[in-house]
């Protein structure tokens, strides 16, 4: 387990300070370990000031709603609302990643301020932890939880973040020290904006839910195999080039994603390796290709003739986020049968491995 660097007794004290002068929050719960941490250090610290909800801004996993709130039955009182048509409708149509982000960030909290008025709070709770301010400051990406007094202003919150200063191995080792359940302190992160980051490109709602019950079948079959993080993400089987370098032949996609060069931000094209010959590394390949310009690099395992969509499966090990490597996996074996399940979903017409670690490649495609 890692060594935390404060004591969740110190955590607490900190949010006891604030008792006098808060006269209520909204803690926004998602699932994953920072915001579910943040929650329970609040309640522990605030008691009843504290209100946590579950907001379903129409980009959350299956039936996420209810497994978080079962699984939190005993140790936090979630009650749940529904956001999802105000906010996808405010962003569907949208294409670059930042604007998406944006949008999405502004939609979040206008929905908080909603609970917040009605709950007659000025206060909200949330899980930023310090890899999601590295990376907005840095300009890598606008993470949406990261709030300028700018921000704070035009929303009418204040903003309580008991776990800013840890990484995410700092959170964990946290989360267990509180009791909280296996399933929740283990969970592989999902991001704030959640499938929005993962149907890369274009938003619009027939590739959302394709995205989504992708992600189903993906977390069904790579559950417990000790990876960091799993997830398929999609996009248009549209290409922009095509080509062959050495012994390789690859396809150069239209849509862009994001990668990570000496802490700056890129946005490129994926490439996808459709046949090789006589590469020893597969995990190499990202190396033949500039990544400037080209910051995934992906091994197609499975295509048939018809489709209009790529399924990306990403697979990283990693302790911070900051930097994250590529598992090796048998690719043909472990892989063949998650391959041929998502192809069998409707309009996919390929699905691709991403064999690029962090950096050049980011995590998330957006």
């Amino acid at each position: 387990m890692s060594e935390l660097i404060v004591s969740i007794d110190e955590l607490i004290n900190r949010l006891r300070a604030l008792y006098r002068d808060i006269d209520c929050a909204v803690a926004c719960v998602s699932g994953g370990v920072d915001s579910t941490t943040s929650a329970v250090l609040a309640k522990k610290a605030l008691g009843d000031k504290v209100y946590p909800v579950f907001i379903n801004t129409g980009f959350m996993r299956m039936n996420e709603g209810a497994r978080v709130r079962e699984a939190l039955k005993g140790i936090l009182d979630l009650e749940i609302y529904d956001f999802s048509e105000e906010i996808i409708s405010r962003i569907e149509g949208l294409e670059d990643a930042e604007e998406k982000r944006i949008a999405f960030r502004d939609a979040f909290y206008m929905s908080v301020k909603k609970i917040a008025e009605e709950k007659k709070c000025g206060w909200i709770v949330q899980g930023t932890i310090k890899a999601d301010v590295v990376e907005t400051i840095g300009k890598i990406k606008t993470q949406h939880n990261v709030l300028t007094d700018e921000l704070l202003k035009r929303y009418g919150l204040k903003v309580i973040e008991p776990v800013i200063d840890l990484y995410k191995h700092e959170v964990r080792a946290l989360a267990k020290q509180l009791g909280l359940p296996k399933w929740l302190a283990e969970r592989q992160p999902f991001p704030g904006p959640g499938l929005l980051v993962r149907t890369v490109g274009k938003l619009y709602r027939e590739k959302l839910e394709l995205v989504r019950k992708a992600t189903a079948i993906v977390e069904e079959r790579l559950n417990g195999r000790g990876y960091s993080q799993y997830f398929p993400a999609i996009w248009e089987h549209d290409i922009l080039d095509k080509g062959v370098m050495g012994d390789i032949e690859y396809l150069v996609f239209k849509v862009k994603a994001t990668g990570v060069i000496d802490g700056r931000r890129i946005y490129g094209h994926p490439v996808m390796v459709r046949r090789y010959h006589q590469v020893t590394d597969i995990y190499t390949f990202y190396r033949q290709f500039n990544s400037e310009n080209y910051p995934h690099v992906l091994l197609q395992l499975r295509e048939k003739e018809d489709g209009e969509f790529v399924i990306a499966i990403r697979i990283v090990k990693t302790e911070d986020y900051m930097v994250a490597e590529v598992p090796r996996i048998d690719i043909y074996k472990e892989l063949k049968e998650l391959a041929e399940e998502l192809l069998s979903l409707p309009k996919i017409k390929a699905i691709a491995f991403d064999v690029t670690p962090k950096p050049p490649a980011t995590i998330e495609y957006e």
